[in-house]
């Protein structure tokens, strides 16, 4: 099964960068360097909260807590059911 870090990059990928050739990494910085702007941070909410059945409460959907893969996966993993 595929990481949950390969899942969000994939999906950051396909959705948001146009130049297929564009290194992406997981700490590549998303927000701040524009490749995802507010209404895809939305977006992106919705896929992780659908994907990993989270409900990440407004106050912790920052810029800063999506600003890389890492900083995504890290927030999902406080809010995934153990």
């Amino acid at each position: 099964m595929e990481d949950m870090k390969d899942l969000i990059l994939n999906y950051v990928k396909k959705e948001y960068i146009e130049d297929e050739d564009e290194e992406i990494t997981f700490d590549t910085p998303l927000i701040s360097s524009g490749y995802v702007d507010s209404f895809s941070m939305v977006s992106l909410l919705v896929f992780i909260e659908n994907k990993f059945k989270v409900k990440i409460p407004p106050s912790k959907a920052t810029p800063e807590a999506f600003d890389t893969v890492n900083n995504i996966a890290a927030l999902v993993n406080q809010y995934i059911k153990q």
